[in-house]
């Protein structure tokens, strides 16, 4: 059965792998973008009053939960949030019950999206069985079967030689590794960033070098590898200059930021709780600003959620027990567009660059992030000016862990195409 057609006018296309910006018109036709001219006799016309319409945007770090913990969330209303936040694609952790560690599972995993994803669910695999930093996974025959990035997420080897054998292996099989950045014998039992909060509230801080460390080594163990590796949700100025300085050498290193990180410093545990205890933890000012710096000059190209549900008997446990993390699917591109848009940081194009052509490059997919010819129809729609409260309550998402509850936000998302299927929400 084929699908809808659609004529989308009036609308602000932006499209940063062209270097697009301008008003115009879109045309879909059996889940592809095709030439106005082309589409058939019968067909939906939709006016987008100037809205901006971009490549589908791309969320690199999210969990789903499932399979293991739907309590938290499951396939269904994480994918559901991502399409409200305007994400057509997640990239999703392995760290599920049990771990996604074989190709048996991968493969069990992507059948069980049938019927249940409304946006297109990346699956990632993990370092080591069962994520235990020591056995690897088999890299060969997981890539054989295209998955699309290595990781551990939520935890790293912390045994050097055994990151390095995983280096080596990735590269021969061009696999990229997504490394979650944490030396334990620094971060634990820390709960927030060590410093003079942490001291005033009487809480175990986790120091910078918890995550400068596992940086450092895993660039330097990219220089002896060749192995391309992405380093997720960064935190600390010093992981950025040591970032930054890889890529001035040309190594195929990359890094994301989060919105939380890109918002708040550790001065927000003392107003949010449990809902800003997150891994590696809010940082200081300094560190905030630079990680705003590395968007500024590319240091960083993508943004990431981290998108992490917990149950609210889980975060009620308090600072010392309770697990890490908070949502974002449905908060981050908001948020973002009136940190970095609105605030003049960044131009409508750079700023979608940091959801589509960035992870896109990052990922290796050229199908991804663009709006062409041909190419599966994802796109995201969105009104650059509208103002909204944040109301948690209204979320997709099962969770609401989230510290964002009754924020004021200038942007807002008004639907999606995922392979040129309309899903409205509002």
């Amino acid at each position: 059965m084929s699908q809808k057609s659609y004529l989308l006018k009036n609308a602000h296309i932006v499209n940063p792998v062209e270097g697009l910006d301008y008003r115009g018109c879109l045309a879909i036709h059996n889940g592809k973008f095709i030439l106005p001219e082309q589409l058939p006799k019968e067909y939906e016309t939709i006016d987008l009053h100037g809205w901006a319409a971009a490549p589908g945007f791309v969320d690199m770090h999210v969990h789903l939960r499932d399979p293991g913990q739907t309590q938290k969330e499951d396939v269904v209303s994480a994918t559901n949030a991502a399409a409200a936040g305007g994400f057509t694609t997640v990239l999703a952790m392995a760290n599920t019950v049990p771990v996604i560690d074989t190709p048996e599972r991968y493969q069990i995993f992507l059948a069980s999206l049938t019927g249940r994803a409304v946006v297109h669910v990346l699956q990632s695999a993990a370092i080591t069985l069962g994520r235990n930093g020591r056995d690897l996974t088999d890299f060969s025959a997981l890539a054989k079967l295209g998955i699309p990035v290595l990781t551990d997420d939520g935890s790293t080897p912390q045994d050097d030689s055994v990151m390095r054998l995983a280096m080596q292996r990735a590269a021969k099989e061009d696999l990229l590794i997504v490394d979650h950045c944490e030396d334990n014998r620094y971060s634990k039992p820390g709960v927030m960033h060590q410093g003079a909060v942490s001291e005033r509230m009487h809480l175990p801080g986790q120091p910078r070098v918890a995550e400068e460390r596992i940086v450092k080594r895993d660039i330097d163990l990219c220089r002896e590898t060749g192995c391309r590796i992405h380093l997720q949700h960064l935190s600390s100025a010093g992981s950025i200059e040591l970032l930054r300085r890889a890529q001035k050498e040309g190594l195929p290193v990359s890094g994301e930021a989060t919105p939380h990180h890109l918002m708040m410093t550790d001065q927000a545990v003392e107003r949010y709780g449990v809902n800003a205890k997150m891994a590696p933890p809010l940082r200081e000012e300094t560190d905030r600003q630079a990680l705003i710096q590395a968007l500024l000059d590319g240091t960083i190209s993508a943004i990431a959620t981290d998108h992490a549900p917990h149950t609210a008997a889980e975060k009620a446990q308090g600072m010392l027990k309770a697990p890490f993390g908070i949502i974002g699917l449905e908060a981050a591109v908001s948020l973002m567009l009136t940190l970095l848009y609105h605030s003049g940081k960044l131009t409508l194009l750079q700023f979608v660059s940091f959801f589509t052509s960035g992870p896109a490059a990052i990922l290796h997919r050229k199908n991804f992030g663009t709006i062409a010819l041909g190419a599966s129809a994802d796109l995201t729609i969105f009104d650059p000016e509208e103002e909204w409260v944040l109301d948690v309550s209204k979320f997709q998402s099962k969770g609401r862990n989230c510290p964002y509850d009754g924020q004021q936000c200038k942007g807002r998302v008004k639907a999606v195409f995922v392979a040129g299927k309309l899903l409205q929400y509002e």
